[in-house]
């Protein structure tokens, strides 16, 4: 029987960077429009205390670790997967992929109909997280952007959005 020699992609540092940014900022950014937006909060409601979900990209791309703690606050808990258990974890095959994801040519739910993403957990969760995604990316990128990285946009008022947007940047970017 021959020996295969085990293939390991090469690192794509500017891509592996883009990810960790925007996923950092995104994590930092549902945390806060879990106190900000009514229906952000409402989402998060429905997932138990003590729930973890973790989207990450392999083989040793960034992570991005979100959380709700026994007294139901919502936290980033970081890019580290290994430091808490998950209870949902949303898995992105390469980095390719998640550029498509990330860089808005193709929605979540596309992303997960070709097969790009896969969930190991509950999908009732999966569906309320992507929801809450969704809402994160409406508050953070403009509107012509924000149509294609979700499904359907929302028809939420200007003062809503804007008022939203600006505390979300404004904390997310100062951190409380």
């Amino acid at each position: 029987m021959a020996e295969y020699q085990t293939f390991r992609p090469k690192r794509k540092i500017f891509k592996w960077l883009y990810l960790y940014v925007f996923m950092w900022f995104t994590g930092r950014a549902i945390k806060i429009a879990a106190k900000v937006d009514a229906e952000v909060k409402k989402e998060f409601d429905q997932i138990p205390n003590g729930f973890n979900v973790a989207l990450e990209v392999l083989p040793y791309g960034p992570a991005m670790v979100v959380g709700k703690n026994e007294e139901g606050q919502v936290l980033y808990l970081g890019g580290n997967v290994q430091a808490q258990p998950i209870h949902l974890r949303m898995v992105l095959h390469n980095i390719e992929n998640a550029m498509k994801l990330f860089t808005f040519q193709e929605s979540t739910a596309i992303s997960f109909m070709r097969n790009r993403l896969y969930l190991d957990g509950e999908i009732p969760h999966a569906a309320a997280f992507v929801r809450v995604f969704d809402a994160v990316e409406v508050y953070l990128l403009p509107k012509i952007i924000a149509k294609l990285a979700i499904k359907r946009y929302p028809a939420w008022s200007p003062i809503r959005k804007f008022t939203g947007r600006i505390q979300i940047y404004l904390r997310a970017v100062l951190g409380f």
